[in-house]
């Protein structure tokens, strides 16, 4: 009786010591999902980040093209003055 017993004892010792080790590994799989999850969304952070700095909206475009045009024309009334004073541009 006393090696059935023990028998019964160790077998609920290593089946206890086997979940143990799922509920183990599911938390160790769990915590790096989250640590690689966080990662994860902070290099998407400076990846967007980045190809923000590098792309040009239409609104920047079209902010752009205003300011050269404005460039431009105050180019051309300052030649124009200079030609009315006879000078070259």
């Amino acid at each position: 009786m006393k090696s059935i017993s023990r028998i019964a004892a160790v077998a609920v010792l290593l089946s206890g010591s086997l979940m143990l080790q799922g509920c183990l590994v599911g938390a160790v799989v769990g915590t790096t999902a989250a640590v690689v999850g966080t990662g994860v969304k902070a290099t998407g952070a400076v990846v967007g980040a980045g190809v923000d700095a590098v792309t040009t909206s239409d609104e920047e475009t079209r902010a752009k093209r205003e300011r050269e045009q404005r460039e431009w024309e105050r180019e051309q009334r300052r030649c124009e003055q200079r030609q009315r004073q006879g000078k070259r541009c």
